[in-house]
């Protein structure tokens, strides 16, 4: 999924109502086009140690006890926060089942090109790839 598909789907009404106001995912567009460069950095120190070949990035505007915090939304007067992980982490912790883990490997997009985002809103969370700038 891409971020366009997830802001397309956060702004859209069901149908017969009005379309919902302005999605907190606008702002996230604006911070990740901001961080770009230190997730980049981070992600590539993480496959070049063989931490992961699979870096995720968490994009939330709360708290989550997954992965470990990089860009503090409040120490950066930003947004949202942004926390690393990995697919190990994530099959390991259970978010991803060990059975779909292969099927995830394969739909991961080029770390070098994009980052993988978990992006955590209140009415759930979804994987998105986003391209660096």
């Amino acid at each position: 999924m891409d971020l366009s598909d997830l802001l397309s789907a956060a702004n859209s009404g069901e149908e017969g109502q009005e379309p919902k106001k302005s999605s907190p995912l606008q702002s996230l567009k604006v911070d990740l086009d901001f961080y770009s460069e230190s997730i980049k950095e981070i992600s590539t120190e993480m496959v070049a140690e063989g931490y992961t070949l699979f870096p995720i990035f968490i994009a939330t505007q709360h708290e989550v006890s997954l992965g470990e915090i990089i860009l503090d939304r409040n120490e950066l007067n930003t947004n949202w926060s942004i926390y690393a992980s990995s697919l190990e982490e994530f099959v390991e912790r259970g978010v991803i089942k060990d059975y779909k883990k292969s099927s995830f490997e394969k739909t991961y997009k080029k770390s070098k090109d994009f980052m993988c985002l978990f992006v955590v809103v209140p009415e759930g969370a979804n994987f998105v790839f986003y391209p660096y700038k």
